[in-house]
């Protein structure tokens, strides 16, 4: 039988006494311990960026993080977007432009693009791709993902002309990215 201990976690703002196996990572406390399943099992190798969570404003695979190693930290996960029954400017330009498509991969993505445009508000092409660049989607071909993070950051900047242009919404590459799928 494993050795049981108990972490105090600060996750979306809530503190949580959480009973578990020490051996436990924090993807595996957040889901089966606090039912915050919107952190996606995935490789479980730190390859693949579905179990990104922020860490003390940081992306963090939650995958590679024991949760006893993360007492004393801000721990946000994807239901930390909305806020008050309306979706996060990132979770709309998604819905929106049809970036996700089956979803497992997504909430990692928009952990790893909120942390983007807390530090970046205006990011260009390349900017987003780096930040992205953890993240391993295996449907999309990830342009409609670029387009949706800087339509967000265009939503948070209070700018209306960040809006993609109307191919974004139809599944056409846009002009910058020459036409080809990134």
């Amino acid at each position: 039988m494993a050795e049981m201990v108990t972490s105090r976690l600060l996750v979306n703002g809530e503190e949580h006494e959480v009973l578990h196996p020490v051996h436990h990572t924090l993807l595996e406390v957040l889901r089966e311990r606090l039912g915050l399943t919107g952190t996606k099992h995935g490789c479980e190798l730190g390859e693949c960026g579905a179990c990104t969570v922020l860490v003390d404003g940081e992306p963090v695979l939650a995958c590679l993080l024991l949760a006893v190693d993360a007492e004393g930290t801000a721990i946000e996960t994807v239901e930390s977007l909305a806020r008050e029954g309306e979706l996060h400017p990132l979770q709309r330009t998604f819905a929106d432009l049809g970036a996700a498509q089956c979803g497992y991969c997504t909430p990692g993505i928009l952990m790893s693009a909120r942390h983007l445009l807390e530090q970046n508000p205006d990011p260009d092409t390349a900017a987003v791709k780096e930040a992205l660049s953890g993240n391993i989607c295996r449907c999309t071909g990830y342009w409609k993902i670029i387009e949706a993070v800087k339509w967000a950051g265009g939503i948070l900047r209070g700018d209306e002309t960040a809006r993609p242009p109307a191919a974004a919404f139809f599944g056409e590459s846009t002009e910058e990215e020459g036409g080809h799928h990134v």
